[in-house]
């Protein structure tokens, strides 16, 4: 089948790889021409190795980089879907030139699959009536479903394969069409939803579901240091009852699903409460690791912080929407008004805490990353911000003689809290 994928970032490159590592005859499409030129030259922008690997596989199979669209007998529309901070509705004005760029070259009989995170409704009100525009009829002339993808990036290459898929068409054919395509290459179950709507619902609900539990957790992780306990022990103890199982909290969550995801569920609906607040609750996390700081310093006037950790998951290089990011955001921009004991004492002017950032795997030209000695070097506190392996590796009597303050914020607790201790350190952890 000649497959044209529109949007070759980091789910369109794996998604068109995919299918060109498994027979198809397949077109990536990207109007970025340094994107484009950069896989054709065989350096796909990816830092993990087995996504690397699969995309040169699939570059010797025949897949073609492209700034151009080709008529073919699938579309798939894999791009963006930003949302917008105030209204925390979708922005789906990529989702919109794609469908206009897919009626240019619809042709009957062809296939339009979108894959990209969207609110309810958006495969059939807004994507629909703009491919009509070909003067063809969707669900007659061409078939029309959606298919979200479902996958964690670092194991992406084997969560495309081998997880279930959940399909909904505008139309039983348009259905039927999508599942045979995706069962010839899929191990995981294809489930069939009973409309495109349902589909898209079900992708949101799926993480929504994981943001209020990760809020549960946070929220508990604020009330035991109310109290003066170790949340962790407490959710430890709670997890022995049979039908009870907490996550562990966190300083947030972040990355291009969780903190946008659940927001788009109430597109079209006044509904959201839980989520609503659950939302609030694991954005507000970074304000509770500030004040933890404070409360160990007693004030950040004139501190050095450093921050170890951009990305927003553990062992991966994607930054977007960060707990880290947030975090240093917030204590380089602080001013009067601000939470904890900086409304107390005066609070500070944006300057006043000396942020260093350090981060493995992630790589920002906005922001001065430096090592991780630098960044130890004559800080006060350090603040673990991203679960990576490599930061268990840190000796704290070689942090020690490199810092001049002695306070650890963990919020991972991934540190030996029992040796840093013992290094003369006041340990603290979500």
């Amino acid at each position: 089948m000649k497959i044209c994928v529109h949007g070759i970032g980091y789910i369109g490159l794996a998604t068109a790889a995919l299918f060109a590592n498994n027979g198809h005859d397949v077109v990536g499409y990207d109007p970025n021409e340094k994107l484009v030129e950069d896989l054709r030259a065989g350096n796909p922008r990816t830092t993990e190795e087995e996504l690397r690997e699969y995309v040169l596989e699939a570059l010797d199979n025949g897949f073609e980089p492209s700034t151009e669209v080709v008529e073919a007998d699938c579309h798939i529309i894999c791009v963006p879907t930003p949302y917008e901070d105030e209204s925390k509705r979708a922005d789906l004005a990529y989702v919109e030139m794609s469908g206009r760029t897919v009626a240019e070259y619809l042709r009957e009989g062809d296939m339009v699959i979108l894959e990209s995170t969207v609110p309810p409704g958006t495969t059939e009100e807004v994507l629909a009536p703009i491919l009509a525009a070909s003067e063809l009829t969707p669900g007659e002339d061409f078939s029309l479903a959606h298919c979200p993808e479902t996958v964690l990036p670092g194991n992406i290459t084997h969560e495309l394969v081998h997880n279930d898929r959940i399909i909904g068409g505008i139309d039983d054919d348009s259905a039927d069409k999508t599942i045979a395509l995706y069962e010839s290459m899929v191990e995981g179950t294809i489930h069939r939803a009973p409309d495109a709507t349902t589909a898209e619902f079900v992708k949101l609900s799926q993480n929504a579901y994981r943001d209020v539990n990760i809020a549960f957790a946070n929220e508990l992780a604020r009330v035991a240091n109310d109290y003066g306990i170790r949340s962790r022990d407490a959710i430890e103890l709670a997890n022995v009852h049979p039908r009870v199982d907490v996550l562990n909290p966190g300083p947030g969550v972040g990355g291009h699903c969780l903190p946008i995801d659940p927001w788009f569920l109430g597109q079209f609906s006044d509904s959201l409460d839980l989520i609503a607040t659950a939302r609030r609750v694991n954005d507000g996390m970074v304000d509770f690791v500030i004040e933890l700081l404070e409360g160990e310093l007693g004030s950040l006037d004139d501190a050095s912080v450093a921050v170890l950790g951009i990305a927003y998951k553990g062992n991966v290089d994607d930054a977007r929407h960060s707990p880290g990011l947030r975090l240093v955001e917030r204590l380089s921009t602080m001013t009067a008004n601000e939470v904890g004991t900086a409304a107390a004492d005066g609070g500070y002017t944006p300057g006043d805490v000396d942020v260093r950032v350090h981060d493995p795997h992630v790589e920002n030209d906005e922001l001065d990353l430096v090592d991780v000695e630098t960044a130890l070097s004559g800080a006060d506190a350090l603040v673990v911000s991203a679960g990576h392996d490599a930061f268990r590796d840190i000796d704290p009597n070689e942090a020690a003689d490199l810092m001049d303050g002695r306070v650890v914020v963990d919020g991972f607790s991934i540190l030996d809290g029992d040796a840093w201790r013992d290094a003369g350190f006041d340990y603290v952890e979500i």
